[in-house]
């Protein structure tokens, strides 16, 4: 019901692209540690959301960040904003259109060093079908072992077609998403 379950979606996907690793075969995403969540508004007044299930594959040398090969996947049907109501719209063709397109995904294209633990993430993000060029600003930290890709970026839900029909109007639900990812992923070496 409202596009602020879209955004959630593109931030998932764009989530992927923050899944930058050291260790090339054993890194892996720490669900549990990790969290894709969106803002939007809803006639002016902001509305939180986040994804329960995601996953990624990874594959990523800190030393060769052009060589990284980064996909993404989330679960649309998993979007939530906290509320019976909206969590029930979601899945449906105006919005997600969980039945024709239960995931989202996003396929690296490349990966830019940008220095001191950085990097833009380049690639494709696919969700209901609609396929659009995004850059993710990632920030990578290291702390017992766990290398956590944190990032937040803009994504505009109408270029993906969510909250189609009496939807579209930006006047009650906003174009303009926020997504914030924080991503915990095991496996990836020193750097």
């Amino acid at each position: 019901m409202k596009i602020t379950s879209s955004i959630a979606l593109l931030a998932v996907s764009t989530a992927a692209l923050s899944f930058s690793n050291s260790a090339l075969a054993q890194q892996k995403l720490i669900p549990a540690q990790s969290e894709i969540s969106f803002v939007t508004k809803q006639m002016g007044v902001p509305l939180d959301g986040h994804f329960k299930k995601f996953d990624a594959q990874i594959n990523f040398d800190t030393a060769k960040p052009d060589a990284a090969k980064i996909a993404f996947t989330v679960d649309s049907g998993s979007a939530t904003l906290g509320a019976p109501e909206s969590d029930a719209e979601l899945p449906k063709a105006a919005w997600f259109n969980v039945a024709k397109f239960p995931q989202a995904t996003f396929q690296s294209s490349s990966v830019k060093a940008l220095g001191g633990g950085k990097y833009e993430v380049t690639g494709k993000l696919t969700i209901k079908g609609n396929i659009k060029d995004i850059d993710v600003p990632v920030a990578l930290t290291q702390a017992n072992g766990v290398t956590t890709a944190t990032g937040q970026f803009a994504l505009k839900r109408l270029a993906y077609k969510i909250g189609e029909g009496e939807w579209a109007d930006t006047s009650m639900v906003a174009d303009d998403v926020q997504v914030k990812f924080k991503l915990a992923i095991s496996g990836m070496g020193k750097f």
